[in-house]
């Protein structure tokens, strides 16, 4: 019989090796701010990278279509009853690969093709997946974009209403990406209530300040409500549905068999893990120090001269626009980025600027606070983002900022990242 030899990464495959330890050094030495990005803690990683991976599991606990599901059965079952414990769900299903799926699976519970959907516009803030035209929630639903104020860039609820009541849409999207206020989930349960609308809250953003009790939750007033665990959950890349009692045939049938085949057990590992974390009191008191750390920052921003969409921040975003900085939103990303400062570029409300180079940046303030950030590092990141912007042009600036940043993230170690 021939021996197998089953090598290390670094000897099997030295040029991902490379890469992998390349990305560790990079998540080390770089303020991370975009906003739907954090630091998965040890535990985390090491669940979502364990032999789980192996194993295939389609179906449901206790009702799979696969032997040897023993050990598989408790790992989800503890995913489940975590998660409804955090968040005080009647029913929760952690099988959905990622945010997108799980609002697709949405549709197929609920909708037939051409229904209508109302969602907030992507150029408002919104998510592709709440019927943005070039998704798939675009092209095979009637979907109908609301917006914000033009004065103050806040949900316009009056446009809600209006648009509700004149289409009866079928679901009514409460959700968002770059919406740097606090959800109002009571008032969009009046208005779909009104029209019979379902109404579905998508927390993806939100979701670990919602758990930290920081965000007020849609539990109770939303009929489902879908998010990722990642982002301010500081899980695993994945995706979960909570919904009520009622709605919780239609949501496990619509993601299996309807959308997808075996989950990703080393992933419902990763969230179990994550919800546990998310259930202490340390958990709380990180996702206040999120929003601190935001609303410290707006307020430095401000100070210095900069434009905020809003005005401000009620969670752990902060929407930058830069059209009186006379620089767009790509040059500044990208310049930032030299720096050490990664965001991304984003359109603002009704920006005149086109969506690949837009008018904004959008600031998260999560993996920092991950790494134990406070108010003292968001005044010197407010500094050199105000100094990269006046200088984007100038690469000897540009680079003394790396350096600089480099050097304070040496103090606040990276969770989940060895010592490289």
């Amino acid at each position: 019989m021939t021996d197998f030899y089953d090598p290390p990464l670094a000897e099997r495959d030295p040029e991902i090796f490379q890469l992998i330890k390349k990305e560790e050094r990079r998540e080390a030495d770089k303020f991370r701010l975009i906003a739907s990005e954090n630091y998965a803690s040890r535990a985390v990683l090491e669940a979502t990278g364990s032999v789980l991976t192996n194993k295939y599991s389609e179906g449901y606990a206790d009702k799979r279509y696969y032997e040897g599901q023993q050990i598989i059965d408790q790992v989800e079952n503890l995913a489940v009853e975590r998660m409804k414990a955090l968040f005080g769900a009647d029913h929760v299903n952690v099988q959905p690969y990622s945010g997108s799926p799980a609002n697709l699976a949405v549709y197929l519970a609920f909708c037939q093709p051409g229904d209508h959907v109302l969602g907030l516009a992507l150029p408002a803030g919104g998510h592709l997946t709440h019927g943005w035209k070039v998704s798939i929630s675009g092209k095979y639903f009637n979907s109908l974009g609301y917006g914000v104020n033009p004065d103050d860039h806040r949900i316009n609820f009056d446009e809600v209403a209006k648009m509700a009541r004149e289409h009866k849409p079928k679901l009514i999207w409460a959700g968002t990406s770059a919406y740097p206020r606090t959800l109002e989930f009571a008032k969009f349960r009046e208005i779909a209530d009104e029209v019979g609308a379902l109404l579905i809250a998508d927390i993806a953003h939100i979701a670990g300040l919602v758990a930290g009790g920081v965000h007020q939750s849609p539990v109770g007033l939303a009929d489902v409500i879908t998010s990722t665990t990642h982002k301010t959950l500081r899980g695993p890349r994945g995706g979960v549905i909570m919904c009520k009692a009622e709605h919780a045939a239609a949501i496990d049938k619509a993601v299996f068999p309807g959308l997808q085949g075996g989950p990703h057990n080393h992933t419902t590992a990763g969230i179990a893990v994550a919800a546990k974390e998310a259930s202490t009191p340390e958990f709380k008191l990180y996702a206040s120090q999120i929003v601190k750390n935001a609303k410290a920052l707006a307020e430095e921003l401000i100070s210095r001269g900069f434009r905020l969409v809003t005005g401000g921040t009620d969670n752990h975003l902060v929407l930058v626009d830069l059209t009186t900085k006379n620089i767009s939103g790509k040059r500044a990303a990208q310049a930032l980025d030299k720096a050490g400062i990664v965001c991304n570029y984003n359109a603002i409300p009704f920006d005149p600027r086109k969506p690949f180079d837009p008018s904004g940046i959008r600031i998260g303030l999560a993996a920092i606070t991950s790494r134990g950030m406070g108010p003292g590092e968001v005044k010197k990141l407010a500094d050199w983002m105000d100094g990269v912007v006046k200088n984007a042009d100038d690469a000897a600036y540009l680079t003394r900022v790396e350096r600089e940043v480099k050097e304070l993230c040496d103090s606040f170690p990276a969770p989940g990242i060895p010592v490289v």
